[in-house]
C-alpha cells in the first residue's frame, strides 16, 4: 500500500459512453479533479483513440472515467504494453455497469471517487491472464451450455453466404410450425477437464453445472467446480493454485463483462500484484 502524491498531473480519460449517457456526473468528476490537481482532459471518440491516448500519457497518471468495460480496455492496453507494473492506474464509474469496479473497492459515486483519485492509495491487486493474453479483473465462470428447441438450426459462422441466403430463403417460404409447448429443459451440463497447478480436479467423465475462478490477495486464485447434482444438492469441488487449465469440448466463459470463446483449451494464470488500483485509505 502506497500514498499517492497529489502532486501529481492527471490524465483524465473520459469514455464516450460516459459522456452520452451521464453528462453531469462527468462534469462534477472533472470539476472535483481540477480542484485538486494538474489535469489534462481528453474525449476520445473510440476504442483506437482511447488506445492512443493512453499510450501518449507521459508522465501523468491516467484516471479513466467509465463503466467496466472501459477500465477493462485500460487494463487490457497498459497489460499489453507491459506497462502496468510502473503504472498505478485511477477510475471514476460513470456511465453504465460498474459491478467489477465496486467488487475491487472502486467507490461508485463521482465525488466519492474523483476524491478517492486525488486522496487514496495506491493497492497492487492480483489479475488472471489467459494464455492469448487476455485479462481478467474480477470473477471467471464458465456457464453450463445452454439447450436449443428441437429442430432449431444452429448457426455455422463459417458456412458460406450463398448458403445461409438459401437457409433464410427456404425458412421464409416453409409454413412457421407452431410453439412448442413442451416445458424448457434448461442448459445442459458440460463436460470439462479442470486442472489446478497441473493437478487434476474433475475429469470429461463428471458432468459439471459451472465452474468459477477468482483472484484472491496472496498469488493464487479459488477455483470452485459444482457437478452436476442428482438429487440433493452435490457439494462443489475447490481448490487454490496460481495456474487453471479448462479442457474439453467447445465452451464459452463470462469474464467481467464480456464473454469469451468458444474454445477447446484455455489457461488462466495469476499474476500477482499486477494491477495498482487507486483505492480509498483505511
Amino acid at each position: 500500500m502506497t500514498e499517492v502524491a497529489t502532486s501529481d498531473q492527471l490524465l483524465v480519460v473520459i469514455d464516450p459512453v460516459a459522456r452520452r449517457t451521464d453528462g453531469e456526473s462527468v462534469r462534477i468528476a472533472k470539476d472535483v479533479l481540477s480542484a485538486g490537481a494538474a489535469t489534462k482532459v481528453c474525449l476520445p471518440e473510440g476504442p483506437e483513440e482511447f488506445a492512443r491516448v493512453l499510450a501518449r500519457r507521459g508522465s501523468r497518471r491516467p484516471v479513466v472515467v467509465g463503466d467496466d468495460r472501459a477500465l477493462l480496455r485500460a487494463v487490457s492496453l497498459l497489460h499489453r504494453q507491459r506497462e502496468l507494473a510502473g503504472c498505478v492506474l485511477s477510475f471514476v464509474p460513470v456511465g453504465g455497469v460498474f459491478s467489477v469496479a465496486r467488487s475491487l473497492g472502486v467507490p461508485t459515486g463521482a465525488v466519492a471517487a474523483a476524491r478517492t483519485v486525488l486522496d487514496g492509495v495506491e493497492r497492487r491487486l492480483d489479475l488472471l491472464v489467459d494464455d492469448s493474453d487476455g485479462v481478467v479483473l474480477g470473477a471467471l465462470r464458465i456457464p453450463a451450455l445452454p439447450v436449443l428447441p428441437e429442430g432449431e438450426p444452429v448457426e455455422d459462422s463459417p458456412a458460406h453466404p450463398w448458403l445461409r441466403t438459401c437457409q433464410s430463403l427456404v425458412r421464409t417460404l416453409v409454413p412457421a410450425r407452431p410453439p412448442r409447448t413442451a416445458p424448457d429443459p434448461g442448459p445442459r451440463p458440460s463436460r470439462l477437464r479442470v486442472e489446478v497447478d497441473g493437478v487434476l480436479l474433475v475429469d470429461l467423465d463428471q458432468p459439471v453445472e459451472t465452474v468459477s475462478v477468482t483472484p484472491g490477495a496472496s498469488g493464487t486464485a479459488a477455483v470452485s467446480v459444482r457437478p452436476l447434482s442428482v438429487g440433493a444438492e452435490a457439494s462443489p469441488l475447490e481448490a487454490w493454485g496460481r495456474t487453471v487449465t479448462v479442457s474439453g469440448a467447445d465452451f464459452r466463459y463470462r469474464a467481467d463483462s464480456g464473454v469469451g470463446g468458444p474454445v477447446r483449451r484455455r489457461t488462466w494464470t495469476v499474476w500477482e500484484g499486477a494491477l495498482g488500483l487507486t483505492l480509498p485509505g483505511q
